[in-house]
């Protein structure tokens, strides 16, 4: 095979609120961990093992935006990107790696009104598909917001 893929799908719960880095250019970048869990008995014992893995997740520009406005200190979400790992200096002059995650898409996952913060704070349509623009993926949300009338399929059909 000559071709390479770098891929990770991941759902789990958000451990902070997104933290955004604006640019001079105008360009965003939020960053925000995920915890991924895991659990098996082990064979040997028969005790139960609990394991969290911690994901660096960066989002970028309305992206970006989108995730801070909506997802909140435990919320469970759906990210789909590519690994990077990048390399600088530490205060010492120490060189330092980081592997992040460069999302491109996403869908939160939790329900509206179950967010990790208080209920008055609006959040999108539960399950949302979002890619690396601010654009939900599907038709849904963009018939939602149209006026009344100007759906161009209107039937009685319930999908």
């Amino acid at each position: 095979m000559t071709g390479t893929l770098n891929k990770i799908m991941l759902i789990g719960h958000t451990g902070d609120d997104v933290k955004m880095h604006y640019f001079e250019g105008g360009g965003v970048i939020g960053r925000f961990p995920l915890a991924t869990n895991e659990s098996y008995t082990n064979r040997t014992t028969g005790e139960r093992v609990n394991n969290t893995e911690w994901h660096n997740i960066v989002v970028r520009n309305k992206a970006a935006e989108v995730c801070e406005k909506y997802l909140k200190k435990g919320d469970k979400v759906y990210i789909e990107g590519r690994i990077k790992t990048r390399k600088w200096q530490d205060d010492q002059g120490n060189e330092r790696y980081s592997t992040e995650v460069q999302c491109n898409e996403f869908t939160f996952l939790t329900p509206k009104g179950e967010s990790g913060s208080d209920s008055s704070s609006a959040s999108p349509q539960n399950s949302q598909e979002y890619g690396t623009g601010s654009q939900p993926k599907n038709d849904t949300f963009a018939k939602q917001n149209q006026p009344i009338g100007q759906n161009e399929e209107e039937d009685d059909l319930p999908f």
